[in-house]
C-alpha cells in the first residue's frame, strides 16, 4: 500500500460530525462534565499591559499533549491575563490544522494551534499548503517532551520487536514476496511521528521508503485502523498507544523517549501576522500556556488533568487510557510494566516548555534527510525567523519564572539510542553520517497527496 487518502481510512465518528470537523473543527468551551476544582483569579491589568484583543482561535488534536491549551482554558489561565474569550477548537487531523491555519481565525479558521513542531516550518516554506503559498508562522513554546509511542500489531508479538528493528527486516522481505507491504501509519508527512518511525526503522537497516509503505492516519483513528488490518505498525502520541493495549489489539515496541531521551515534541505556534498585530495578546496567551504547563506537570494534578482531558469536547476517551502513562506508569502490553518511567511526558520540568533552536534544527535536518525540504535550505536562518524564543522569555519573566530560562538557545549535542549524535553546530555533518536517506520522491508524493486529498 503506497497511497492512502483521507477518504479511505476507517472513521469512527458519524458522517455529519466528520464533515463538520473536516471543515472547521469542533469548537470547545469550558462546559466540561468534570468541572475544574478551581479557577484562577484574574490579574489587574493596566491599559499599558492590556491585550489588544481578548479572543483568539486555537486548534488542538485529541492527544494528551494538548493538555496545556485545554487546562489554560478550563482553569481560567487565559482569562487571568485578559484573554477571556479564547476558543480552543478541536481539529479532525493535522491536515485540518494546516487547512484552518491557512484560513486564519478571521476567516473561520484558527490563529494558532497545538501542533507538530515541524509544521510551522513546512507551512512557512509553503511545502504543504495549497498552491505552495508561504504563510509565515512563529513557534512560541514547546508544549511537551516525550510521550509518544511506536506500536505494532499482535501478529508481530512473537518477534518481540522493541528498539532494535533488525529482526523485522527478514519478516518485511517475506511480506514483500507475497505482494504485500509492511505498512506503517504516521500522523503527518514530515511531522514528529513520521520522523520517529523513520529513524527507528532506519537505525535497524530498514529503508522506510523502499522497504515499507507509509500511510497518513489522524491520531484518534489509529487504533480502529490497526484493528481493521490497515497497518502493521504506527507511531502516535498518547493516549492512543495505551488505548491499543487496553483493547488488546497490539503492543508498544517502545516509547519515543527511548529513541531520544527527553526529545521535544509538540509546539504552540501561531500565524506570524496575528502575533505581529497583537504582541500584548500573544504575551498573555504565552503566560497562560506556561502556567498551565506548570500545573500539568505536578504529579498531584495528573488525575484531574486526565479527567478533564477525557471529556467529549477534548480527547473523548476513558480516563484509564490517559492517566497511567501521564503519571509515568508504562504498560507496554507485552508483559513489560515500568513504574516512574524517565520517558514520561513532561510539560514544564527539565525545561520542557523552552523552544530550543537546536531542537528545531534537528527536525529540519531530518526533513531534509527524507526529502520533505530541499538540501540547500538555510535552516539556521529559517529557525531564527520562525522560532520566537524571545517572546517565550518575556512571558516567563512576567510570571516570575526567569529561572526557567536556559543560558543558551542550544541544549547542546544530542545522543540517540543507537549512539548517533546530533551536533546543532553542524547539521550537515550529521546528515552526511547517516547511512539511509530518502531520495525525496516518496516524500513529495506524500505531501502532494495530503494537499490534494
Amino acid at each position: 500500500m503506497t497511497k492512502f487518502s483521507r477518504r479511505q481510512f476507517v472513521i469512527t465518528v458519524g458522517a455529519a460530525a466528520a464533515s463538520t470537523l473536516l471543515s472547521h473543527g469542533c469548537s470547545s468551551g469550558s462546559n466540561s462534565s468534570t468541572a475544574p476544582s478551581s479557577l484562577v483569579n484574574a490579574v489587574n491589568l493596566n491599559s499599558t499591559d492590556a491585550p489588544e484583543v481578548d479572543t483568539a482561535r486555537l486548534g488542538f488534536i485529541a492527544l494528551t499533549d494538548c493538555a496545556p491549551l485545554v487546562i489554560a482554558k478550563e482553569k481560567g489561565y487565559f482569562g487571568k491575563y485578559g484573554m477571556a474569550d479564547v476558543e480552543v477548537v478541536k481539529q479532525f487531523s493535522w491536515g485540518t490544522v494546516r487547512d484552518n491555519i491557512e484560513l486564519g481565525g478571521e476567516e473561520g479558521g484558527i490563529d494558532g494551534a497545538h501542533v507538530l513542531t515541524p509544521m510551522p516550518y513546512l507551512i512557512s516554506e509553503g511545502r504543504i499548503t495549497s498552491g505552495n503559498r508561504k504563510i509565515p508562522m512563529y513557534i512560541l513554546a514547546r508544549l511537551n517532551l516525550n510521550g509518544q509511542g511506536i506500536s505494532v500489531a499482535n501478529t508481530y508479538r512473537e518477534m518481540d520487536v522493541r528498539l532494535d528493528t533488525a529482526p523485522l527486516k527478514t519478516r518485511i522481505q517475506e511480506v514483500s514476496t507475497s505482494g504485500k507491504s509492511f505498512t506503517c501509519a504516521v500522523t503527518f508527512p514530515g511531522g514528529t511521528h513520521d520522523l520517529w518511525l523513520r529513524y527507528w526503522l532506519a537505525a535497524g537497516g530498514i529503508d522506510p521508503d523502499q522497504e515499507a509503505a507509509t500511510i497518513i492516519i489522524p491520531p484518534p483513528q489509529m487504533v480502529v485502523n490497526m484493528e481493521a488490518g490497515n497497518m502493521d505498525a504506527f507511531c502516535v502520541g498518547e493516549p492512543w498507544n495505551a488505548q491499543l493495549i487496553n483493547r488488546k489489539i497490539g503492543y508498544s515496541a517502545l516509547t519515543t523517549g527511548e529513541l531520544w531521551q527527553d526529545h521535544p515534541e509538540k509546539a504552540f505556534a501561531m500565524r506570524a501576522d496575528w502575533v505581529d498585530k497583537h504582541p500584548k495578546a500573544t504575551k498573555a496567551l504565552l503566560m497562560a500556556v506556561q502556567e498551565a504547563q506548570i500545573w500539568c506537570d505536578k504529579l498531584e494534578n495528573k488525575v484531574e488533568m486526565a479527567q478533564i482531558l477525557s471529556n467529549k469536547q477534548w480527547i473523548n476517551t476513558p480516563v484509564e487510557n490517559i492517566v497511567e502513562r501521564a503519571r509515568g506508569t508504562l504498560n507496554y502490553g507485552d508483559g513489560r510494566v515500568v513504574e516512574n518511567s524517565p520517558h514520561r511526558m513532561k510539560f514544564w520540568s527539565d525545561k520542557a516548555s523552552y523552544p530550543y533552536k537546536s531542537h528545531d534544527l534537528w527536525f529540519l535536518a531530518e526533513n531534509i534527510r527524507w526529502g520533505y525540504l530541499p538540501g540547500d535550505l538555510d535552516i539556521k536562518k529559517l529557525v531564527d525567523t520562525v522560532n520566537r524564543e524571545d517572546l517565550w522569555q518575556e512571558a516567563a519573566k512576567a510570571i516570575g519564572q526567569e529561572a526557567a530560562i536556559p543560558q543558551s538557545t542550544s541544549r547542546g549535542i544530542e545522543t540517540f539510542f543507537d549512539g548517533v549524535k546530533f551536533n546543532p553546530e553542524n547539521p550537515t555533518g550529521y546528515l552526511q553520517s547517516l547511512q539511509i536517506k530518502g531520495n525525496g520522491k516518496r516524500a513529495r508524493q506524500l505531501q502532494e497527496d495530503l494537499i490534494t486529498n
